[in-house]
């Protein structure tokens, strides 16, 4: 499964040698990079950076958005060719893509989106992840009192994942089987935040909490330990394949984790900005198609890689990805897990 995902990323951004124009320097700017998953899209993205030639230059904002326009003036006065900006905050970016504008550097909004033409907008299919978690939660519990853990307010992945959740348990909430008696946004999507959140939402409902929708791993690894707390554990989904996570669905504490492959999507990254770099335009990108959904309905040229939900039941995958060892997976891990065996 993984090898045919990865197939396909290399067939949709598969560029030539000509496509991309060596000695270029490629600036990106990461939003939060404390976080665990970003480390592994940087050493891909890095390394497709480097195979085309390139320099690979980078700041962290440190979940600042004021910090994010200075660093991103400071890799725009190194002498960045293109700019890849995983945005703190979609709003104020802004004037970051009005100042690589002026001086004709393209930006590529990673992972989450920057409502902006001048922007291309790379990502997996967030709107898909919220579905897969919630199939994967509701499968696992199709009745009950549901909480939602939401991610950051000023993200808008935070909205295609509630949007993609909802398809799902809306028809269930309409027939009366789930009742959402709580919903919470979680500032920075950090994990002390969830837990605070969800110890809120417990204390609300005197602990009446039959599943959780959790729209990233540390959030869910956050709620998890506010239930363990109370004695409880239901079922809850994330999405990252954070290593924590894979561990906590082979223990059967966590039901899904939504894998969404960030060496593909560094890789991704790396070959579309040495591309934009080299003089290639924004529509020109293979595999590039137009995309509307953001809240302001702007059309950008997109491309939006294929997620994969982990369960015990195909845990296999990531093991065999290379993603975590099969010690780190399944240490503690509740009996019948076929990957575990």
């Amino acid at each position: 499964m993984h090898k045919s995902i990865l197939a396909a990323v290399i067939a949709v951004v598969g560029f030539s040698s000509a496509a991309l124009a060596e000695g270029k320097v490629i600036g990106v700017s990461w939003s939060n990079f404390q976080e665990e998953r970003w480390k592994t899209d940087e050493a891909a993205m890095k390394a497709a950076i480097e195979a085309a030639g390139d320099t690979y230059i980078s700041a962290d904002a440190q979940s600042s958005a004021a910090k994010q326009l200075t660093d991103i003036e400071a890799l725009i006065a190194q002498g960045a060719n293109a700019l890849v900006v995983l945005a703190q905050d979609k709003d104020a970016i802004g004037p970051a893509v009005d100042k690589a504008a002026a001086e004709g550097i393209p930006v590529v909004g990673y992972d989450r989106l920057i409502e902006d033409n001048r922007a291309f907008y790379l990502t997996f299919d967030n709107k898909g992840v919220g579905k897969l978690i919630a199939e994967a939660v509701t499968a696992a519990k199709p009745a009950g009192n549901y909480a939602v853990i939401k991610g950051d307010p000023g993200d808008p992945n935070a909205g295609f994942l509630l949007e993609g959740m909802m398809e799902v348990v809306q028809p269930l909430i309409d027939s009366g089987a789930i009742k959402i008696v709580g919903e919470a946004s979680t500032d920075g999507w950090k994990p002390e935040n969830a837990q605070k959140n969800m110890e809120q939402i417990l204390t609300a409902n005197n602990n009446a909490i039959d599943a959780v929708l959790a729209q990233n791993d540390g959030m869910a690894g956050g709620a998890v330990a506010a239930l363990a707390a109370q004695g409880l554990n239901v079922p809850i989904g994330g999405q990252d394949g954070d290593l924590a996570a894979l561990n906590r669905v082979a223990r059967g504490t966590q039901t899904v984790s939504v894998w969404k492959d960030s060496r593909a999507l560094g890789k991704a990254a790396g070959e579309i900005a040495a591309a934009l770099a080299g003089g290639t335009a924004l529509d020109a990108i293979p595999g590039a198609v137009k995309f509307s959904g953001g809240a302001k309905g702007v059309e950008m040229n997109a491309i939006l890689l294929t997620p994969t939900p982990i369960t015990q039941a195909n845990l296999d995958v990531v093991i065999d990805a290379g993603v975590i060892s099969k010690e780190q997976a399944c240490e503690g891990a509740a009996a019948g897990v076929a990957a575990c065996q």
